[in-house]
């Protein structure tokens, strides 16, 4: 499985690199949503199906806790922003 390089991936990607916490948060109903954590203090809503793909890719993973897992960029995730010139 391939996915396509977009703008929505590349930023999280980019967001990741340069510091960035990518979070998933989750309620007691089980309802989940993935935010990156910028450095300035504000929080983007990234699109659940971003966060599958990239994971799926094995660009990045979790700590998989309950409610709010972190995320991190493998080596792999670093390696494909190196191969795109990122």
């Amino acid at each position: 499985m391939s996915i396509s390089w977009d703008k929505a991936h590349r930023r999280v990607l980019l967001a990741m690199c340069g510091a960035a916490l990518l979070k998933s948060h989750r309620d007691l109903d089980g309802n989940k949503v993935y935010k990156l954590h910028l450095l300035d203090g504000r929080e983007e809503v990234v699109a659940w199906k971003v966060v599958e793909e990239l994971t799926a890719q094995g660009f990045i993973d979790s700590n998989k806790k309950f409610p709010a897992a972190t995320y991190w960029l493998t080596d792999r995730g670093k390696a494909a922003l190196m191969q795109r010139g990122h």
